[in-house]
């Protein structure tokens, strides 16, 4: 692989990792929509991606309920991967997944030549650890720096302020999922869009600070006939 700017992009990693809130709030029909939205996503995660033949797709899941844990640890090409139900359990420790990613976007294990990671956040609650320690430890790391950002906020009592934080980025809004339908659809554009939008850009071409995302998160329709 050459390594002069522009050259050949063939099979450069993309880094896909869902952190869900799996705490006792989203017990019943949250986390059972969550599981059949992500699980529907993924073949339009493939489609993105066999469009994208410069970027190997590589996807992986962190959970966060009394502990964060990785319920996918090694990062799976999208062909091959299968979802394995998540479940409710316990608080919200979202610092503690924040700070487990950050260690995976070290390098190594991440590689020196990569495309932007993708991280999703996906919560329904507010934290009850010190979250904003694993935040600064992800904006410690060059690839965290770069990485896409997505938030999706389930339901009303959602803490968007520290969805919004997580983003980074004042020009971006998480998504709000207040209805099974808008779960559905905040989960399946940011399978795509976000992905997109990190193939389509060579990271090591970026600048070291900041990187304006190239994407907006649309609009989702209320569903007034279908809430939590």
């Amino acid at each position: 692989m050459s390594d002069i700017p522009g050259g050949p992009m063939a099979n450069r990693p993309v880094h896909f990792i869902w952190l869900l809130d799996c705490s006792y709030s989203m017990q019943g029909e949250k986390i059972a929509r969550l599981n059949y939205a992500i699980r529907e996503a993924i073949p339009e995660m493939r489609s993105v991606a066999h469009d994208n033949p410069a970027a190997q797709l590589l996807l992986r899941t962190i959970t966060f309920s009394t502990t964060a844990q990785w319920h996918h640890p090694t990062p799976v090409p999208v062909d091959d991967f299968t979802w394995q139900d998540v479940e409710v359990d316990g608080m919200t420790n979202l610092g503690e997944a924040l700070s487990l990613v950050s260690r995976e976007l070290q390098s190594p294990p991440m590689p020196q030549r990569a495309l932007k990671p993708v991280l999703a956040l996906v919560s329904d609650g507010v934290p009850t650890d010190e979250w904003k320690a694993g935040l600064k430890a992800i904006d410690a790391t060059p690839w965290g720096r770069k990485a896409v950002r997505v938030a999706i906020a389930i339901g009303a009592d959602a803490d968007r302020s520290v969805l919004q934080e997580f983003l980074g980025n004042p020009e971006l809004q998480p998504l709000d999922a207040n209805s099974p339908k808008q779960l559905a659809a905040a989960i399946r554009w940011a399978s795509t869009a976000a992905v997109k939008a990190a193939s389509q850009q060579v990271a090591a071409a970026a600048d070291s600070g900041a990187v304006k995302q190239p994407y907006a998160p649309p609009v989702l329709d209320d569903d007034d006939d279908d809430v939590w």
